[in-house]
Order: structure tokens, then sequence, then C-alpha cells
């Protein structure tokens, strides 16, 4: 790749200021790891266990199975399917070893035993799953709120008219909150193309450079570490404005700790609109 390719190398400001780490229900502060999740569920039991060991004199068996379902709907809400189905099976087998004839063992003596256990199983499994559909459409909503308020600053940049670079770092911020991955604006302006503008820590090596080179002489997108581009780590988007300026959009899902979403081309056709209404402006 020649200089001449993509102008004199220089330095590209990134906003960097985008939490690009998976968030909780609430959207403030980053999402416990997996493993921690699961943990977390189990620890939910064992705090339950505890709260029914403490108050097993005073309540029945078959009653202290309420105690079990809290858990469930604890690691439902905050966690998802996962986690929560951890702590219904979880929550069975504690019941089942420390408050069933025989105790500190998974036999069941008493048919009463084994009813009480069983609705536990199916009330904590019904609990979750309800749970869990309430949280995912919880973040399916909240992500749509964030995409939104992205799409609307940047909106409001445009309109403002403000200077480009202000413009081009929007236009990088606002991929990088749509997607919670890095970003990066490659631009085409006469004989110089290079990047002008990133987001979420976006790391602008080499082989990022090539790819974006080619998707501009083709036309045509391209998948992180797909062939010709092996060692590219962003997917990047041909953009064209009726001028001689072209962008090449790009994203790092591979490094957004999340699997790429289904449809991303949709927001990144809405992204380049308004980058081409910005700069095809009067004066």
């Amino acid at each position: 790749m020649s200089d001449s390719a993509v102008g004199e190398r220089m330095p590209i400001a990134d906003s960097g200021a985008v939490d690009v780490g998976r968030r909780g229900v609430g959207g403030g502060g980053a999402e416990l790891p997996q493993a921690a999740r699961y943990a977390a569920s189990l620890l939910f039991v064992a705090l339950a266990t505890g709260f029914a060991l403490i108050v097993e004199d005073r309540v029945g068996a078959p009653n202290l199975t309420l105690i079990f379902v809290l858990p469930v709907i604890a690691a439902a809400t905050a966690f998802g399917w996962g986690p929560s189905l951890i702590a219904t099976v979880a929550s069975v087998l504690a019941f089942d070893f420390f408050f069933t004839e025989p105790k500190y063992n998974l036999a069941i003596a008493s048919a009463s035993d084994a009813w009480a256990a069983a609705l536990l199983l199916v009330i904590a499994a019904i609990v979750s799953a309800v749970a869990a559909e309430s949280r995912r459409r919880q973040l399916a909503a909240q992500r749509a709120a964030e995409q939104a308020q992205a799409l609307q600053t940047l909106a409001h940049a445009v309109v403002q008219a403000g200077p480009y670079p202000g413009i081009l770092a929007a236009a990088a911020t606002a991929l990088n909150q749509i997607f919670r991955a890095p970003s990066v604006i490659f631009m085409q302006e006469g004989p110089v193309f290079r990047p002008v503008a990133s987001a979420g820590g976006a790391r602008i090596t080499p082989a990022e450079e090539e790819a974006a080179i080619g998707v501009r002489d083709s036309g045509l997108r391209t998948r992180a570490e797909n062939y010709p581009f092996l060692e590219s780590e962003f997917d990047f988007w041909p953009v064209a404005s009726s001028d001689d300026r072209r962008w090449v959009l790009g994203v790092s899902f591979m490094n957004s700790g999340r699997s790429r979403p289904a449809a991303p081309d949709r927001f990144i056709e809405i992204v380049g609109a308004y980058l081409a209404a910005a700069f095809t402006r009067p004066g």
C-alpha cells in the first residue's frame, strides 16, 4: 500500500467517551462477565438456602419452596435465561438436599416432599421464562432508545451546520453508540484518502487501511477477516456523495464483545446519508 493511496499518515482524534462494554439492565456500567453472572445466580441460591435453614423450624418443608423461587426471579431479572435456568436447577437440588427426608441426600422418601420438589421445579421454570423474556424486551427497548438517541445527536450536528471535523466525529461516535463497537471513518477528498474520525478506541492498522481502500475501489462492503482482507478486524461499507468525496465506514464487531448484529446495513446507510447531506450543503 503506497503512501499516496492514503495520503500522509497522521493521528486521528478518537472520541473515546463512549462505553462499548455490555451494559446492565439499567444501562449504567458494564454488565458482569458470563461466568460471574452464573456465579451470582448460585450465590442467590446459597442466600435463599441460608434463609430457609433459619426459618425451617417455623415453616414446613413444602412452604419453604416459595423461598427458592426468589433466587430464580432475581437471576432471570438481572441476568437472563441461562443464569436463571442454573438457579432453577440449583434451587431444586438445594431444597431436596437440605429440607427433604432423608436430609443431606438427594433421595426423597416422602411423596409430599417429592410433590413439593416437582412443584418448585415447575413454578421456578415458569417464573424464570417470564422474567427472562421481560428482561429481554426491556433490553431491546433500551437498545432501540440508545440507537435513536445516537442518530438524533448526529442529525443535530448536521442541522446545526457545524465544522466538518465535528460532524465526522459525531458520525463516528454515532456508529460506536449504535453498535457498541469501535468505529472509524475514512474519507476521500481529491487525491487524499485517510481515516478522519474514530470512536471506541479503534485501532487503525495498515490492514484496515488496505481493506478500506479495497472497499473504496470496489464499492462493495467487506467483513472482518474475510478474503481478501484476512487481517482486517473491521467490517467496511462504502458511501458516496454527489461531489468527489467518498467515505468508507468501518465497525469492528469482533472487538465489541458481542456477536455481529443481524442487519447493520440500515444504520450504516442512515449515517452515510447524514454525512453526504452535511458535505454537500451550500457554502
